[in-house]
């Protein structure tokens, strides 16, 4: 409780460091405006008409059913691998012979392309939420299960060694020498499957659902409503902009702060 208290006390001062961020996107909006200029409405509206379209969109109310559907289909799916995926990467880790045999399965998931599996889902669970979801569960748990064993795996045997000899009591060990190197390497592998999961989830939806931003999209698609496209694209990256931002960020901050 303490840590979430603390998070929210320094959120201020972590939004006023983020000004680079900041302006980096409106430097992507610049040359989003400029390749209006060079293409037109038609292949890329401006800034201003998407923007517009998509404020009209949420005044209108007619988008945030399936912002909320699409939301939270990403995360059960995305849940779900970090739960399994971080557990079991933690655990084969700490075993050569697992984590050997855990290698050309994790090729194979990662090797076959999510339309694949869109399709096996499909034929399997139908027209459903557990097609979707099965989708991002299968894109996004190797990474972060690979990121939680190459955590455990590379846990220097002096830095045990330095444990042991001090007589650190387990729970020591465990929060204040593992868990920082292990989080170093796991936390990149939770921000990377969360950008995985947000994609795969809408390619699910535009291909197996009848509801949700991705079978919104496609009813755009269908009609070459290029502003609605684009302004139900901003919805996605700005949802997951304020998650990995507002949330998972802080976290990390918060955590690491042995670094400094």
């Amino acid at each position: 409780m303490k840590f979430i208290i603390k998070i929210i006390k320094d959120l201020p001062a972590y939004l006023w460091s983020g000004w680079g961020a900041i302006a980096s996107i409106f430097l992507f909006i610049a040359f989003w405006d400029l390749g209006n200029q060079l293409y037109g409405n038609l292949v890329l509206p401006s800034p201003k008409e998407t923007f517009s379209t998509l404020f009209t969109m949420l005044y209108a109310g007619t988008v945030w059913g399936d912002m909320i559907l699409t939301i939270t289909r990403a995360i059960y799916g995305f849940s779900i691998s970090l739960l399994v995926g971080s557990f079991l990467g933690l655990i084969s880790g700490l075993f050569l012979t697992a984590s050997m045999m855990s290698r050309p399965i994790v090729t194979i998931l990662v090797g076959m392309p999510p339309i694949a599996w869109i399709v096996l889902a499909m034929i399997w669970f139908g027209m459903s939420d557990m097609t979707v979801i099965f989708t991002v569960i299968v894109a996004s748990f190797p990474i972060i299960f690979v990121g939680a064993l190459q955590g455990t795996r590379t846990i220097e045997g002096e830095l045990k060694e330095m444990a042991d000899s001090f007589n650190l009591p387990f729970h020591m060990k465990l929060f204040d020498v593992y868990f920082p190197h292990i989080f170093s390497y796991i936390f990149p592998a939770w921000v990377s499957a969360l950008g995985m999961s947000w994609k795969i989830v809408v390619m699910a939806e535009l291909l197996s659902a009848n509801d949700g931003i991705g079978a919104a999209l496609a009813i755009a698609r269908s009609q070459l409503d290029t502003p609605t496209a684009l302004a139900l694209v901003v919805i996605m990256i700005g949802t997951l902009l304020l998650i990995e931002y507002l949330i998972l960020e802080p976290v990390k901050r918060e955590v690491e702060l042995w670094r400094d």
